[in-house]
């Protein structure tokens, strides 16, 4: 499959022990017209990741060598691709943490293959921080005190020092900053970030949030930069 934007062909690292597993979910992208690479221990992971640079990896939290959390969290010292993590079980603290050190997106053991393709194919066309390609790219850089958001070149800086953001991080904050007006709810920073056809618990808005905090700098006791609407949502701060 190519990315809509590019014509590239996506490539996507699917990270699972279980080999049966793997090699259908693999074969079922590869069909679909993706690239796909296939690795089955943590270690493996992360060098896959490093010398093939996929768009998306779908990773298994339970791995040989290293687990798939320490892997996510590797893999984000090199790499701003798409990270769909895998649970055996609807383990909320799991889903938490794996979100927490940069995943973008989960699905629960046992899923079917469709509703994965359907993950991918939803991170791969999901409007960036609201707005279209071209529109993205008209956009001048918006400022709130001490922190600079630039749609166009998708970075951002805090006191001159650039922010190293995951794609999931930057489009939450590209939407409120879009319009630091209003008060978003979980429910419309899903619907713009993730598309409208994504189904989850809507509190991994909260969690992503509370990382983009973090890498900001920003005290969520008194923040300046993501402000909680009590009752609604989020909105952009004055800095």
């Amino acid at each position: 499959m190519s990315d809509s934007t590019t014509g590239a062909v996506v490539r996507v690292l699917v990270v699972d022990d279980e080999l049966a597993l793997a090699g259908m979910v693999a074969a079922y992208l590869s069909r679909d017209g993706f690239d796909t690479l296939l690795a089955h221990t943590g270690p493996d992971a992360v060098a896959s990741a490093r010398e093939n640079r996929p768009d998306v990896v779908v990773l298994d939290l339970g791995l040989p060598g290293m687990d798939g959390i320490e892997v996510c969290r590797q893999i984000r010292t090199f790499s701003d691709c798409y990270i769909i993590m895998v649970t055996a079980r609807n383990d909320e603290v799991d889903t938490l943490i794996g979100l927490s050190v940069g995943a973008d997106d989960y699905v629960t053991k046992p899923f079917g293959v469709r509703e994965l393709l359907a993950r991918i194919k939803t991170l791969q066309r999901r409007p960036r921080g609201g707005l279209g390609a071209a529109t993205q790219a008209e956009e001048p850089p918006r400022v709130f005190g001490d922190l600079r958001v630039d749609p166009a070149g998708r970075e951002v800086h805090v006191a001159g020092v650039q922010i190293e953001l995951t794609p999931t991080e930057f489009d939450i904050l590209a939407t409120l900053a879009a319009r630091p007006k209003l008060a978003f709810s979980r429910r419309q920073i899903l619907d713009t970030v993730w598309g409208p056809n994504w189904t989850g618990d809507d509190h991994v808005v909260d969690v992503h949030i509370a990382h983009l905090r973090q890498k900001l700098g920003d005290d969520p006791a008194a923040p300046r930069y993501v402000r909680t609407v009590r009752g609604v949502g989020y909105r952009m701060g004055h800095g």
